[in-house]
């Protein structure tokens, strides 16, 4: 048993839960980061994920009746054009909310329907926020740099890391007596 998990060891020896999961959260980052900075993940991960984001967000401006086609990462229009790039797709708010969930001390099947959950839940937000990019820049293309690198870039990032802390608190926990006994 090591130190930092057992609760006899010196207080000197062990470490705090928290410092145990921003450990842990910090390296789950940079394993993120770090295993699709290299061009052949690039290539073959993030490149087509990001395309299947922009095929989605072209798909949702379709069904609101624009008449788009999609080019390569771009969803273009008689209207406007707006290219999904890799800071774009949503994955550097996976990787802070699956870095929380894996650093997080719950039970792994809480964990898998976190990930799974959270993911759906974050790129659902991005198409809404790529479909109202398009919309900003079809008829407020003065806003639309402010609204895609400040306001909506900030409103994705917060989301990912509340939907955590809402994960972490309403469904990571384990079960809490319905009625707890009143302290003697």
């Amino acid at each position: 048993m090591n130190a930092a998990a057992d609760p006899d060891s010196p207080p000197g020896k062990r470490l705090r839960p928290e410092i145990v999961f921003l450990l842990k959260f910090v390296l789950f980052l940079v394993i993120f980061f770090v295993a699709t900075a290299p061009r052949p993940m690039n290539d073959a991960f993030v490149e087509p994920f990001t395309a299947g984001v922009a095929r989605v967000g072209g798909w949702t401006a379709a069904l609101f009746g624009e008449d788009v086609k999609m080019v390569g990462t771009a969803i273009v229009s008689p209207r406007f054009a707006v290219n999904v790039r890799t800071g774009c797709n949503g994955l550097e708010t996976i990787y802070i909310f699956f870095a929380g969930v894996l650093a997080f001390p719950a039970p792994w099947i809480r964990k898998l329907w976190g990930l799974l959950l959270g993911f759906f839940a974050i790129q659902l937000l991005n198409n809404v926020r790529i479909v109202s990019l398009f919309y900003i820049g079809v008829y407020f293309p003065q806003h639309f740099e402010d609204s895609h690198i400040v306001i909506w870039q900030v409103i994705v990032i917060l989301f990912g890391v509340a939907l955590f802390l809402l994960w972490a608190d309403r469904y990571a926990r384990p079960s809490r007596p319905a009625h707890p006994e009143a302290p003697r």
